[in-house]
């Protein structure tokens, strides 16, 4: 599959994902969107650990194979480059782009019929907010494509779209409640909906072609993104005591069957 059909793709679930609410409202329950992002965020989690940072290491060992150190930087450095991704991802949140519509259930039975999630000051707080995060899923999607590797681009882009599946629906029922109008409510969508897309193709043109060095260290702090995304996404479920069990166990299945696969898949030699 090649970059451009991925970036349509991902546009197209993307945006299919923010508008389905307005047709299936009533079936996306508070407890569905939970298991979605708890599966999601499991293979997210996973991708990170056991697909992108091992090929961050892999690729910062290759730009040494003509110096005598095993990698282009001290390991210190590219740990550190993990940790830099998480903590930015932790800055935007805490300077108010939010990632994800945290979790206060509310029972709307009297005017929407379902369970509503909350809770940033408004719609296009949050697809500003979404926006920004899927602009370094994009770029993660990228530096993956210019390092050559197809599997790992197609691994990539597989976290990266399953995860925003319940994003996307999360935006567009929370957009859908709470937007002052409809052409407001459909840009911040379209917004979202574009941003990793966008990147994609951007970061690609950029980095095709570009040192080892620098795609080590944007596949690293990537994974630190990814890391702190699956972790935020699913906190709010796991410390409430009537969903805690339940998060966990979709995070552990979905990462652990994840794992299993790469496994096997490189056991026997397609990966």
């Amino acid at each position: 599959m090649t970059i451009v059909a991925i970036a349509a793709l991902l546009l197209v679930v993307s945006l299919g994902a923010c508008l389905a609410p307005r047709t299936f409202a009533h079936r996306l329950t508070a407890r569905r969107l939970e298991d979605l992002t708890g599966i999601a965020s499991g293979l997210l989690l996973a991708s990170a650990l056991i697909v992108v940072v091992p090929e961050g290491f892999h690729t910062a060992a290759k730009a040494a194979e003509a110096g005598d150190d095993a990698f282009a930087y001290p390991p210190a450095v590219l740990g550190a480059t993990v940790l830099a991704g998480f903590l930015a991802m932790l800055l935007l949140e805490g300077f108010g782009v939010a990632h994800a519509v945290h979790e206060e259930h509310h029972d709307h039975s009297a005017g929407h019929g379902h369970d509503h999630v909350h809770h940033p000051t408004s719609s296009g707080v949050l697809a500003v907010g979404l926006s920004a995060h899927a602009m370094a899923d994009g770029v993660a999607i990228g530096a993956a494509a210019a390092s050559g590797d197809t599997a790992l681009t197609m691994l990539v882009a597989l976290g990266v779209l399953v995860h925003r599946v319940p994003a996307a629906l999360s935006l567009g029922l929370f957009s859908m409640h709470e937007s002052e109008s409809r052409i407001g409510e459909l840009t911040g969508l379209t917004l979202f909906a574009v941003a990793t897309p966008a990147t994609l193709l951007a970061s690609f043109l950029v980095l095709d072609g570009a040192d080892d060095r620098l795609i080590a260290l944007i596949l690293l702090f990537a994974a630190g993104a990814f890391v702190y995304v699956a972790t935020v996404d699913t906190l709010p479920a796991i410390h409430n005591p009537q969903t805690g069990r339940r998060s966990v166990r979709n995070v552990a299945l979905s990462a652990g069957l994840f794992t299993i696969a790469i496994l096997v898949l490189q056991g026997i030699e397609v990966l």
